[in-house]
């Protein structure tokens, strides 16, 4: 199916975390593919960052259910994590054997692009979504308030908040007609709840690691909010600190490598496990990595599983249909404000300012896809090592 092969090509070449995956995702699935609109993109990314989990993973994989139900969607899942998980499990496998320095040679180019994909993502967005003069106070409101406080919990409180704005208006807009009965499902709800208990239950009557590290991983994808960046302390704290499954240089390499791949952050999780169960030998580690993503990516697959199903039947009431563009305008607003903080750790030199730019003006100008950018600058970075 192309959208697969589509989800593959964002897999293999979406680096930059989810600010950057919106950008492309934007590029290929709306603008060339048309499989949803820049609207709707908006909306479904604005809902999977109010839920904790995987951003980007939640996004395009409600994307895969809206466009071919629950096989696709699994199907989607399991496509986009694929290339990140495998390659962070065979990094965990083989830590003692990477070179540092010529891995942050190769991608050196690579994140000032990303920041440029970031840049080109925020125009085009604010281009479609933002038509009035509400839209634009809460679009600057939200990229200085985001840009100010750093904090997971910002994101959802802005998100709601600009929806909140809007919905006064709600009385201005067309009433909606044969408007049916909210119908909530609530399988995958249950069943999140459920897999959360019996881990922990099944882990501590067992005490087997690969029991364990599920249970761990299930827990810290249940409750993280914010993406990778806010997942990393909390497995430092507990892989590290807490239980010395690795030491502190074998984390920051490993999340260092992380932010250099393509596709979601959260296969981090794959590293650790690898690394937990290396005295199991070969397979233990390989079940290691499996079971780490296994449980850092199910909560969020189950919770986007379960609020995708009535979200167009919930969108259908006025009060939500108007809360949608405070939500989109917001939106807007964070993807500017990650322009600016995802370019604050680069070093500031010509070299990077002229690729953010030269990156943003191919994106506008030309039809170049994404994944020849992105190689051109793994060939610059393998050349001038």
């Amino acid at each position: 199916m192309i959208f697969l092969k589509d989800v593959a090509a964002l897999a293999c070449t979406a680096f930059g975390g989810p600010q950057a995956h919106t950008a492309m995702m934007l590029r290929l699935l709306v603008d060339k593919r048309r499989y949803l609109t820049s609207a709707e993109l908006l909306e479904i990314m604005a809902l999977c960052q109010l839920l904790p989990g995987p951003t980007s993973t939640q996004t395009i994989t409600a994307i895969g259910f809206r466009l071919g139900g629950p096989n696709l969607a699994y199907l989607t899942l399991f496509v986009w994590m694929l290339p990140a998980v495998t390659i962070m499990t065979a990094a965990g496998m083989a830590m003692s054997y990477l070179d540092k320095e010529q891995v942050a040679g190769l991608v050196q180019y690579i994140q000032p692009i990303a920041v440029g994909f970031v840049a080109y993502s925020a125009y085009k967005i604010a281009e479609k979504v933002i038509h009035t003069k509400t839209s634009v106070a809460l679009m600057v409101a939200a990229a200085l308030l985001a840009y100010r406080f750093q904090l997971p919990t910002v994101l959802p409180l802005l998100l709601l908040g600009g929806g909140l704005v809007t919905t006064f208006r709600y009385r201005k807009l067309t009433p909606v007609v044969d408007k049916q009965p909210l119908r909530i499902e609530w399988a995958n709800f249950i069943l999140w709840i459920g897999v959360l208990i019996g881990a922990a239950v099944l882990g501590h009557y067992t005490r087997e690691l690969p029991v364990l590290l599920f249970e761990n991983f299930y827990r810290n994808g249940s409750l993280v909010f914010g993406g990778g960046q806010v997942l990393a302390p909390l497995l430092f704290a507990e892989f590290v600190e807490f239980k010395h499954y690795l030491t502190p240089p074998e984390f920051l390499s490993g999340y260092g490598l992380t932010q250099a791949l393509p596709g979601p952050n959260f296969a981090f999780a794959s590293y650790i496990g690898a690394l937990s169960m290396r005295e199991y030998g070969l397979g233990g580690q390989i079940l290691g990595g499996l079971v780490a993503a296994a449980g850092i990516f199910m909560p969020g697959t189950l919770l986007i599983f379960f609020l995708i199903r009535f979200w167009d039947q919930l969108k259908q009431y006025r009060v939500v249909k108007a809360s949608l563009e405070g939500v989109n305008a917001v939106s807007a607003g964070l993807v500017c404000a990650a322009v600016f903080l995802l370019y604050h750790p680069l070093p500031d030199t010509p070299i990077n300012l002229g690729l953010i730019g030269a990156t943003f003006m191919v994106l506008l100008w030309e039809k170049v896809p994404s994944y020849l950018i992105v190689v051109a600058g793994l060939l610059a970075g393998a050349v001038f090592n």
